[in-house]
């Protein structure tokens, strides 16, 4: 595959597909809400602390790409907007559906997931009926005629499901990620601190969702 994502780049681009579905009345972006976006403490994996600056270069390296381009926020006005043109677009040839379109953007936002976290953490973006849905949905972009566009990496020890990753940051190396699976985790979690970070998933999930809410009353109030 051509294209080659930064960790930076991936960041961007994965809040751009977010807010275009979560925020519609807000999209496209600001440089300040985008960075907003890139240092959110919840649904990124790791949690990032960019300045303007450096979401500035990032979007600028992601237009020589073409993958994002900026527009004007209305009539007379020199506040600049981004918009993806990634996917989905007159400008990509890259087409999806909304659960792979959902399940791509969460992989950029967070890296490796299993089909039950891509169930779950693309509640605000698409309808999964449940997990065998996902895994199906990942299964498709793996076996994608134009692809592949992730790859299903080996079990970690110690884990019950596999975990998908992207392959728009650049080749995995599966053979290196099989013998570090192989070594036994000490401590492994268990079926209970399972359930306790899923429910601290959930909780986090929705104060985002009352973030953005609070941030969509303050735009319509002003």
């Amino acid at each position: 595959m051509d294209i080659c994502f930064s960790q930076n780049e991936a960041r961007v681009l994965g809040c751009l597909l977010e807010k275009e579905v979560t925020t519609p009345d807000q999209y496209p972006l600001t440089l300040n809400a985008l960075t907003t976006a890139c240092n959110q403490k919840s649904n990124r994996d790791p949690v990032m602390s960019l300045d303007e600056a450096t979401v500035l270069d990032t979007v600028e390296a992601l237009k020589a790409k073409r993958i994002i381009q900026e527009v004007t926020a209305g009539f007379g006005s020199r506040v600049a907007k981004y918009q993806h043109r990634f996917c989905n677009t007159e400008f990509s040839t890259l087409q999806f559906t909304k659960p792979e379109k959902a399940a791509l953007c969460v992989m950029l936002l967070r890296g490796p997931q299993s089909p039950g976290e891509i169930r779950t953490r693309t509640n605000r973006l698409c309808d999964l009926a449940d997990v065998k849905e996902a895994e199906a949905v990942l299964n498709g972009l793996a076996e994608h005629s134009k692809g592949p566009y992730v790859v299903k990496l080996p079990k970690e020890s110690g884990k019950r499901d596999f975990r998908y990753m992207h392959l728009f940051s650049g080749e995995v190396d599966l053979e290196a990620l099989a013998e570090q699976a192989a070594v036994p985790v000490v401590g492994s979690s268990s079926p209970t601190s399972e359930r306790v970070a899923k429910l601290e998933e959930e909780v986090a999930t929705m104060k985002q969702e009352i973030a953005e809410l609070k941030e969509l009353l303050e735009s319509l109030t002003s």
